[in-house]
């Protein structure tokens, strides 16, 4: 009981202010964190919103009495009678507030989106609705968004020779899918090369990213079963999830009482009305959450899919080769068996700087999904360049051809994060996630700032990424960072410089260091942690 008793205060303090992970290979690992913002921060976002939207509703008056040109689209007259193809609602945010921030989106790039890359400049002559070019070109822009987390998007013709043989012997696309006149044999190279890589029986490869959940969701789960998903999935997995025809309920992000809670109620009640049990349970969740920044609490995870006897479905598009200390994802971080996870998704679209994703874990489960899986019967294979860049990546991460570049890159990710994230805390910014994580959401909070950041920070040579409503909740609109083991440490200094000054002149240095009531923990556990 003692024992039992220790491992519970332990569990409470996961991801709490002081606590740590669970398992003996996180012990001393850092945690989520979700510091809160001062109360009047989150009452002027709401009144900003409310400012823009009174004027918003002002201009579609002036609309209506055509004082004002009104640029969306409309439908013909003699359509008018008929259903809106949108909600009126999204007619309206595009139109008054979306237009007027348009341009710190959709930036066109000219050349290769590594480390820095060239900025085509464009202008506006009637705020937003069209742009053109004035045929200047920003040069070296850093580039602080793309999900090039080990500097592998690369046109260094050295590293690209493989890939180039592949272009000269298999051409650029295989227009068949695998299961006609499309498999070819660097596909199935690559399958055992990313099971081999992540320790399972065997694996399947899809030339797209998000179709490898969306289309592959449906086939393992359907009428009668029912879905676990954490509260801050990808659109992906929802996707998926929707399409699979199964009951879907959702979690408190990372908060295992609130996974448990539903746990014990789809067993002990089972489907509604009729009481039948469930035909599957699956709990779907992602490594490392894409807008947060935070890890998956894997061990509790796990240990309550054992003993609910349910199914877990990792995504790990974000984590895998950019954590762990030899880039094995999450699972490695954690220090856990991969066998413990029933289903391994991952995208090639981040670390591996190519496209596509995987699917990986029993060899039953994967010869099931050959021939099952929408994407794998309809879709056209995996272009072959893009199937040998992956192949060198990872046979790099691996340390095999001789060199531990990839190794060395792994590593150099990690010490890019963990100092980008330390500098960030210590000049009073709000950060959310882990510190390992190389997505970092810098919080921004009013939709005014949110648009001075960006075109301050252009006008500083850097390129960033923002993010708000309806992508994020109405109160925490953010700047999301995405660190890479190609920024040099004079490219991080240079964009801390200018965050620290960017900082101080639209006052957006809200750090209190109070943690948000996101992140806390409950007195409800009742299962032991397996040791």
């Amino acid at each position: 009981k003692a024992v039992t008793r220790a491992k519970k205060l332990e569990y409470k303090t996961c991801f709490q202010p002081g606590g740590v992970r669970n398992g003996a290979a996180a012990q001393g690992r850092p945690r989520n964190r979700f510091e809160q913002a001062p109360l009047y921060v989150a009452v002027l976002t709401y009144v900003g919103f409310g400012i823009v939207t009174l004027f918003g509703y002002f201009r579609d008056f002036l609309r209506a009495l055509r004082l004002e040109k009104c640029h969306i689209a409309q439908e013909r007259q003699e359509l008018k009678e008929f259903v809106p193809l949108y909600q009126d609602f999204e007619n309206f945010y595009t139109r008054n507030l979306y237009m007027r921030v348009r341009d710190n989106w959709n930036r066109p790039i000219c050349s290769l989106p590594g480390p820095v890359f060239d900025l085509m400049e464009r202008v506006s002559d009637d705020y937003n609705w069209t742009f053109r070019l004035t045929g200047r070109t920003l040069k070296n822009v850093i580039n602080m968004g793309s999900y090039n987390y080990l500097g592998f998007a690369e046109n260094n013709a050295l590293f690209l020779t493989t890939v180039a043989e592949a272009v000269r012997g298999y051409g650029v696309g295989t227009c068949s899918t695998r299961q006609e006149m499309g498999n070819l044999r660097i596909h199935e190279e690559l399958e055992q090369l990313v099971a081999e890589f992540l320790g399972v029986e065997s694996a399947m490869t899809f030339g797209m990213g998000f179709a490898t959940n969306s289309m592959n969701i449906p086939a393992l789960v359907g009428k009668g079963c029912l879905i676990l998903s954490d509260e801050l999935n990808h659109t992906s997995l929802i996707l998926g999830a929707r399409l699979s025809g199964a009951t879907i309920r959702i979690f408190k992000h990372n908060n295992m009482q609130s996974l448990e809670r539903l746990l014990r109620d789809a067993v002990c009640s089972g489907q509604p009305r009729t009481h039948r049990p469930w035909r599957k349970i699956l709990i779907m969740v992602e490594g490392i959450y894409s807008m947060e920044g935070s890890l998956v609490c894997l061990p509790e995870i796990v240990a309550l899919k054992k003993k609910y006897k349910a199914y877990l479905y990792l995504d790990e598009a974000h984590s895998i080769g950019a954590l762990g200390p030899t880039g094995r994802g999450v699972i490695e971080l954690f220090g856990m068996d991969a066998k413990d996870i029933d289903i391994l998704m991952g995208t090639f679209t981040k670390s591996f700087g190519a496209a596509g994703g995987y699917i990986a874990g029993k060899k039953e489960l994967v010869d099931y999904l050959r021939s099952h899986s929408h994407s794998a019967v309809y879709a056209s294979a995996m272009s072959p360049p893009v199937t040998e860049q992956i192949i060198r990546v990872i046979k790099g991460i691996m340390g095999r051809g001789g060199t531990n570049e990839g190794l060395r890159r792994v590593h150099r990710l990690m010490e890019n994060t963990r100092y980008f994230r330390r500098r960030l805390r210590e000049m009073g910014f709000i950060i959310y996630g882990n510190e390992d994580s190389p997505v970092v959401p810098l919080l921004l909070y009013l939709p005014a700032k949110v648009v001075a950041f960006s075109r301050a920070m252009l006008e500083k040579n850097i390129g960033v990424v923002v993010v708000g409503f309806p992508a994020t909740p109405i109160t925490e609109a953010r700047a999301r960072f995405c660190v890479s083991a190609a920024h040099t440490r004079d490219m991080l200094d240079k964009v801390l410089d200018a965050l620290d000054e960017v900082g101080d002149a639209l006052s957006i240095k809200f750090s209190r260091q109070k943690f948000s009531p996101r992140s806390e923990l409950y007195d409800g556990t009742d299962f032991e942690l397996d040791s």
